[in-house]
């Protein structure tokens, strides 16, 4: 299956294919290491993911970072870098026979990504900047913007705006919590809807929804034991796609340890998502 990533991806996130008298698409699960960890560690996550998302009929997408620009200590590991990263990305989307996304911080990073991904982040605290936004939408890939902890969910639409108006068709909007207060997010389900009603799929970040920044000092805490109560709720608000980050041993992940969900575990909510999702497609056709 390798090169069809892209036409792929881009099916996923046509606006055309949303809830109503169409056909719903099926739900995206976008998971994957939080930083790209050693080629055992990725394409073990990532065939696990793949094969829980095939049997269970919903789309899958293999994310990693291959830069994490934004860590709350300078000497924390941010990854391989562009050029290693997104080598590594490549050859696992190849292998693994799906569609890609990793996050860029930089608008000179977006050329070079896009050789190896289908799917273009763009990280909630960059969702305002204008070249980054015009880059990305400038290399044809789809686009998903997260969006920003100080942003409310209507605001979007600025962002939106600016990736359509640089000839991105394809875009996703993805909620990740809300600041309220130090060391604390919240997630505004009705802005799921508010962001829909802007024309386009929404994706709900389960595991960095759990996070709480900076509340280790150096590293950013979390309550992962409610990823699964967030993603239940996202699934049944009737979102497009969920965003997981997951690890054999999170413990061990070289990147959000605290928020990383289990692979196990993962599986397991993937299974429970699919009973919700089957009721709610159910309700929006019948």
């Amino acid at each position: 299956m390798p090169g069809m990533g892209t036409a792929y991806a881009n099916s996923l996130l046509d606006p055309d294919l949303a809830f109503g008298p169409r056909r719903p698409r099926p739900l995206t699960v976008i998971a994957g290491p939080c930083v790209l960890e050693d080629d055992e560690t990725n394409l073990r996550i990532g065939t696990v993911m793949r094969d829980a998302c095939r049997n269970l009929g919903f789309a899958y997408v293999f994310k990693a970072s291959f830069d994490k620009a934004n860590r709350s200590s300078a000497s924390s590991p941010r990854g391989p870098g562009l050029e290693r990263g997104c080598d590594m990305i490549a050859a696992l989307r190849d292998r693994l026979g799906v569609p890609s996304t990793t996050d860029i911080h930089e608008p000179q990073q977006a050329a070079r990504a896009a050789r190896a991904v289908d799917i273009l982040q763009i990280p909630a605290f960059l969702c305002r900047q204008s070249d980054l936004l015009l880059a990305a939408a400038e290399t044809g890939r789809a686009i998903n913007v997260k969006k920003g902890q100080f942003m409310a969910p209507a605001e979007m639409r600025n962002a939106l705006d600016k990736v359509r108006e640089g000839g991105a068709r394809h875009v996703m909007l993805t909620e990740r919590g809300t600041f309220f207060g130090y060391h604390r997010l919240v997630n505004d389900f009705p802005g799921l809807q508010d962001m829909a009603d802007l024309g386009v799929p929404v994706c709900f970040d389960v595991t960095h929804s759990t996070q709480l920044p900076g509340a280790e000092g150096t590293v950013t805490g979390g309550r992962p034991d409610r990823a699964a109560l967030l993603a239940r709720a996202a699934v049944a608000a009737g979102v497009d796609a969920v965003f997981l980050e997951c690890h054999p041993d999170p413990t061990r992940a070289l990147s959000d340890k605290a928020t990383c969900q289990p692979l196990a575990a993962a599986v397991k909510l993937l299974e429970e998502l699919a009973r919700i999702r089957a009721v709610v497609v159910d309700a929006y056709t019948s």
